[in-house]
């Protein structure tokens, strides 16, 4: 390929994309090969990209890449997650835009409009991680309401329900009033918030005494039908048998007695509603209480809200307390903080509610997934480690799992009812599996299809992502299909910690219900993406960038590289912009390093000068090192750190130093076997810089040489490792640190680079004399020599025990160093007079601030050691 002057990303990144793809490079089938494995965590089906996926899938990108490198089977399996609620939702709010209604429609009729919808934005943020360039193997998209997964999905409730770990029960359960959905405990966010306590006073019946009540919940009284009070409670000793009355329902309700209630909280005294509230559930349940549910679905009231009917319900706790207030009945107000439990999805308030769902027993089936992560012999590793505490407390902590929710939108539970009462119905994987089983049931070979009604409720999506690594292989329906066999378990999971407990402790605990192994081996666990001033990104703040802007202004490999130069394992990512335009740079500095060795004239007759023997046996030993850096960070999954080795290797050790020594003087060629082995070395970098950039990568390497379509970087080989030469290493890092005083030398006296020095070194380090090709090559020094004493009357420098002088005739201007060094002595001097002035003001001493009184004292000091500097500086020069 021709010289292009200035890397432009925007003309390869399709390119070789189109390239990777034609040539079929990310697909996988299995062979004799070890596999490599990953599954991705599914995004919403409606979902387009943002930074934290670009985060996640970079990550991801890099571990497939740099395992395909290694001569594994990679294989990334890629896909979406139907996301019934916030899916649901969307296609609700367009029908109501509309004019539509989805109560005015059939299931079959909601269906269909939530397919044109999927189809219609579905699978967009697939297409974006291309322009990432994610490496997945698209030919295995899989898509969770896919005919195939919703069909395991629908086994493994059978199978579960046969094995009597699903039941039916009337619980409690977080209720989304915008979703008209229950969520599990998981999808409920706590967070404090400001609120009001509202005591309010409730007669007691047959007699002018009153009791006081605190509650944060006014417009729930309407529900109540009981108070209760601790039997042990004296205050309240001649309340025991009576009834008390409701403010404004006017409905008369027991007091009852129970420890449950606190003494010393509030006025000890408790209003109970069982229908709102679970602890109040759990005393009606015991005092067998009345069960008054107030609510809609919507969480407006209902009839039994009486003039509030139809009105929401924060609505109605302005007016009720207003009304309770000029009725006599709210005695006083109190500001109160109080933890609000919000929709994780719709961010609505939630409300507890009584309702007949479908739960799944966890007790025993999270055994096994407790020991795989806590075990001292543990199957899989969570990194960071500090984040198996949490799983710790999740998991031993576990409550069945609510898995119906009140939506169309999913698989649809596979319950047929065919009688009247809550326990009249079959679960089958088919409608006529289970018009079987209730013939058999009831005995009724009468009984038809049309006599059977399946529930109505759909599956969690958690409940169909839970089987992902299994069921994108076909693991549920075919177990022993070659593939699964072959693929899983997978070996590496990238995700957010938010989701360790909805999706992988569950992923893990399928895993073993069903295959009884583990179905990854490592769990990577991002941060969160925050701005620089530490906050989340969210649309709302404005603070989130468009992530196919980014990657249009700097490149995808810009954008890889600024995510991943500040995103350690487990810790929030603070990002900056300013992190892809250094991403950016980097990208241009290595396609400037491949120019510059393009534009060299390569000569068969040269021979190899002694200078690039020793870049080249050092650069290798460099290399090798981090070769073995890399491995360990790798491991450790160190994904950042890992770019910082290749980061460093490239812009310091290869760029920087290699290529310096080894390019040849201005107008002359370079040496065929040098060249050669440059080239050969440049290839090495780019197979260790592929996984974190690989557009610029694969660009550099196919302008390299004519290469066959076998021949591409992307499945090449990753390089081998040989010995390191230790030794020689440490000798260079010295010789580093001669070359830099040299340099700084030449900035400091103002001597250009093309003026050749000569250089004088007292010995006493006894450093390597076969370095001193680089010396001379990297500092211009005509002449190294050696002295047993100081030489006067030149510039030095010190690296150890070494001693560097070069000699100033000819090298500078003395006099008008002199000049210069003069009057910088004289500043310093007149700045340290001014300092000790103040210092000797016992005013300033004592009434200024301690800091600023050390700030003058160290001033003092350094001008003191100037000076000493300076003097001698001028004394070295005459």
């Amino acid at each position: 390929m021709s010289i292009q002057a200035k890397y432009d990303p925007s003309k390869i990144e399709d390119k070789w994309y189109q390239y990777w793809m034609e040539n079929n490079y990310f697909h996988s089938e299995p062979d004799e090969r070890e596999a490599y494995t990953i599954v991705i965590p599914p995004p919403n089906v409606t979902g387009v990209l943002h930074m934290g996926h670009m985060l996640n899938n970079t990550i991801q990108d890099v571990l497939i890449r740099r395992a395909r490198l290694k001569g594994f089977n990679a294989c990334w399996v890629p896909g979406t997650d139907h996301a019934s609620i916030a899916t649901e939702a969307k296609v609700v709010n367009k029908l109501k835009e509309e004019g539509v209604q989805k109560a005015d429609l059939t299931r079959e009729e909601f269906l269909k409009h939530a397919w044109e919808w999927t189809d219609k934005h579905g699978g967009i943020i697939l297409e974006q991680l291309k322009k990432l360039g994610a490496s997945c193997d698209w030919d295995r998209t899989k898509f969770t309401m896919d005919d195939d997964m919703s069909e395991a999905v629908i086994k493994t409730f059978v199978d579960l329900y046969n094995k009597g770990l699903i039941y039916r029960g009337y619980r409690m359960v977080n209720w989304d009033p915008e979703a008209k959905t229950t969520l599990s405990d998981e999808e409920v966010i706590y967070e404090e918030k400001q609120g009001n306590l509202y005591y309010l006073s409730y007669a007691i019946e047959g007699s002018d005494e009153k009791v006081t009540i605190a509650t944060t919940r006014p417009e729930t009284i309407l529900g109540d039908t009981a108070i209760c009070i601790n039997p042990n409670d004296e205050r309240y000793a001649h309340l025991k048998g009576k009834k008390a009355i409701v403010p404004l329902a006017n409905r008369v309700i027991p007091i009852i007695e129970d420890e449950y209630v606190d003494i010393e909280f509030g006025t000890g005294c408790l209003k109970v509603t069982p229908a709102h509230d679970e602890n109040d559930k759990v005393l009606g349940e015991n005092h067998n209480l009345e069960v008054i549910d107030i609510f809609n679905e919507d969480a407006t009231l209902n009839s039994f809200g009486l003039h509030y009917e139809g009105k929401d319900r924060f609505v109605v706790r302005k007016e009720i307390s207003k009304e309770l207030e000029e009725k006599g009945f709210l005695i006083k107000t109190e500001q109160h903080i109080n933890k609000v439990g919000t929709s994780e999805r719709t961010k609505a308030v939630i409300e507890p509610r009584l309702s007949d769902q479908w739960f799944l027993k966890m007790e025993d089936l999270v055994k096994p997934a407790i020991k795989a992560v806590l075990d001292e012999d543990s199957d899989i590793n969570l990194f960071p480690k500090k984040f198996e505490n949490t799983y710790r407390h999740w998991m031993e902590n576990i409550r069945d799992w609510n898995i119906s929710r009140q939506l169309w939108w999913g698989q649809q539970i596979p319950a047929y009812y065919f009688g009247d009462g809550k326990e009249d119905f079959a679960v089958a994987e088919t409608k006529e599996a289970a018009l079987a089983l209730a013939k058999a049931t009831t005995g009724n070979e009468n009984l038809k299809l049309d006599d059977l009604r399946r529930d109505e409720d759909a599956l969690d999506t958690w409940f169909s992502s839970w089987l992902w690594p299994m069921s994108v292989f076909d693991g549920i329906r075919n177990p022993e299909n070659e593939e699964i066999k072959y693929y899983y378990p997978t070996n590496d999971l990238v995700t957010g910690p938010d989701i360790l407990f909805f999706w992988v402790a569950r992923m893990i605990i399928a895993g073993y219900e069903y295959r009884d192994v583990k179905p990854f081996t490592n769990v990577y666990l991002t941060g969160l993406v925050r701005d620089k001033q530490g906050r989340k990104m969210s649309k709302s703040l404005g603070n989130s960038p468009d992530a196919l802007k980014l990657i249009e202004a700097y490149g995808a490999d810009g954008v890889r590289v600024g995510l991943l130069l500040s995103a350690a394992a487990g810790n929030d990512l603070l990002f900056d912009e300013s992190l892809c335009d250094q991403g950016k740079k980097f990208a241009n500095k290595i396609f400037n390093a491949y120019n510059l060795t393009q534009i060299w004239e390569v000569s068969d007759s040269v021979d190899q000068p002694e200078v690039a023997k020793v870049a080249i046996k050092w650069f290798q030993s460099k290399f090798q090192k981090a070769l073995v850096d890399l491995e360990d960070q790798y491991s450790k999954y160190r994904i950042s750190d890992a770019l910082m080795i290749t980061y460093k290797l490239i812009w310091d050790d290869f760029c920087s130093w290699f290529l310096e020594m080894v390019k040849p003087t201005y107008g002359s060629p370079i040496d065929k076997k040098t060249y050669d082995t440059v080239i050969s070395l440049f290839e090495d970098v780019l197979k260790i810089l592929h996984p974190f950039m690989p557009f610029l990568s694969e660009d550099i390497w196919q302008r390299m040489s004519d290469r066959s379509k076998e021949d591409a970087l992307v499945i090449s080989a990753w390089p081998e490792t040989a010995t390191i030469d230790e030794t020689l290493l440490k000798n260079f890092e010295m010789i580093q640190e001669v070359v830099s005083g040299i340099r700084t030398i030449r900035k400091e006296k103002n001597i250009p680079n093309k003026d050749a020095l000569s250089l004088i070194i007292v010995n006493n380090e006894k450093a390597t004399e076969d370095l001193n090709a680089a010396i001379a090559k990297l500092g211009n020094i005509e002449n190294i020599s050696y002295s047993d004493e100081k030489v006067d009357g030149a510039l030095s420098f010190r690296v150890k025990s070494n001693e560097y002088f070069i000699p100033m005739e000819g090298a500078i201007d003395i006099e008008a160093e002199i000049e210069k060094l003069t009057k910088e002595l004289e500043y310093v001097e007149g700045s340290l007079k001014i300092v000790q002035k103040k210092l000797a003001n016992e005013r300033f001493v004592n009434n200024a601030p301690d800091q600023v009184v050390a700030n003058e004292k160290k001033k003092e000091a350094d001008a003191i050691s100037k000076i000493e500097t300076l003097k001698a500086s001028l004394a070295s020069l005459k």
